[in-house]
């Protein structure tokens, strides 16, 4: 049976700062009480991670974004099948469309946690400005994790 929580990472530890997911989930392993957070990491999203949101009350994706205007951004996840639909990386959106549409169901508040990136060169190491937006990210995500409670983590949403 799977834990309630879900904190899904994705993104290339080779590649610059594309390995700010994999990093989040590093740090929240030793930093977080895991009797009730599953930790998964990949590349990137595919459509048989639908399957991995089944059984849980909570789920937080967490990505390098080049979007982010601030360290980080926190949004509330829904159900689209966008483009990304038909490519090999989908969108944690199109995962839940996938989710949606194989189990005839809503599935579980899903959000994602967005980490400012700018260089996905590979073979880089982090970016200076990616490490500080990694700090905040972890802090904040951890502080997330140890209060696994909708309401609560609803309140934290950065961006609607």
């Amino acid at each position: 049976m799977p834990k309630p929580v879900l904190l899904f990472g994705y993104g290339n530890l080779s590649r610059g700062d594309d390995a700010l997911g994999p990093l989040l989930l590093e740090y929240a392993e030793t930093h977080c009480d895991l009797d009730t957070i599953d930790v998964l990491t990949d590349f990137q999203l595919q459509i048989e991670h639908a399957l991995d949101l089944e059984n849980r009350r909570l789920v937080m994706f967490v990505d390098a974004s080049v979007a982010c205007a601030d360290p980080f951004n926190f949004t509330v996840l829904k159900p689209v099948r966008d483009k990304s639909y038909t490519t090999h990386a989908m969108s944690p959106a199109a995962v839940l469309d996938v989710y949606r549409s194989i189990k005839k169901q809503k599935p579980p508040p899903c959000f994602l946690l967005s980490i400012k990136a700018e260089q996905f060169e590979l073979g880089d190491g982090l970016s200076v400005n990616a490490k500080e937006n990694l700090v905040h990210a972890c802090a904040f995500a951890v502080r997330l994790l140890d209060n696994p409670n909708l309401d609560f983590w609803l309140k934290q949403v950065t961006y609607a």
